[in-house]
């Protein structure tokens, strides 16, 4: 058992309409762009309803509920054990989340040879940095270093979304922080 396997139970709580949409984010997101990070759990940004907007009032009960009802309620860290993988909800909370969410990339994962692969959706490169960007914790941190560092993401974009966001100023200060020159910054500027 494995992810593959817990991607197709997020695929049937969408087709049971249990969560609206769901795109993987985290360091597995990331995974599909940079070189992989160790981790242990699967992050999902979801919806309830539209992923345009953010959720008001949140509660997983819904979610907790149908997994429990499928098989699924241990509890390993801070997700629910789906198939071998805790998984971590993070219901949109912000217009970056609904953007994000929206903006989504549809991938086909495949697990491992003649295992068949699974459709799942990935925020893009721009989303997951600027989302690691206004977490600021130090793995999130080395995670838009190895971003800068690969070159695996579009300027122009990643500034557009900051700006749109309120955190260009976040990042400047990561760029001095970390004594980066700032690979945003536009011929103009320099």
């Amino acid at each position: 058992m494995g992810m593959k396997q817990t991607l197709e139970v997020l695929n049937q709580m969408v087709s049971d309409e249990i969560i609206g949409s769901y795109a993987i984010g985290g360091a597995i997101a990331a995974f599909n762009y940079i070189e992989p990070a160790s981790t242990d759990d699967l992050d999902i940004l979801v919806s309830f309803d539209s992923p345009s907007t953010p959720s008001r009032l949140v509660t997983l009960t819904p979610i907790l509920a149908y997994l429990s009802e499928k098989g699924y309620a241990e509890h390993r860290k801070e997700g629910i054990l789906i198939e071998d993988w805790p998984v971590r909800f993070f219901p949109v909370a912000s217009a970056l989340d609904a953007e994000a969410l929206t903006g989504a990339q549809p991938i086909d994962i495949e697990m491992s040879p003649g295992a068949g692969g699974v459709s799942a959706r990935v925020l893009t490169a721009e989303h997951v940095m600027a989302t690691a960007l206004g977490i600021g914790r130090p793995k999130d941190h080395i995670g838009l270093n190895q971003f800068i560092e690969a070159g695996a993401f579009d300027a122009p974009i990643l500034r557009e979304i900051l700006q749109r966001h309120g955190l260009q100023a976040k990042w400047l200060r990561f760029c001095g922080r970390f004594e980066i020159a700032d690979p945003l910054k536009t011929e103009r500027e320099s």
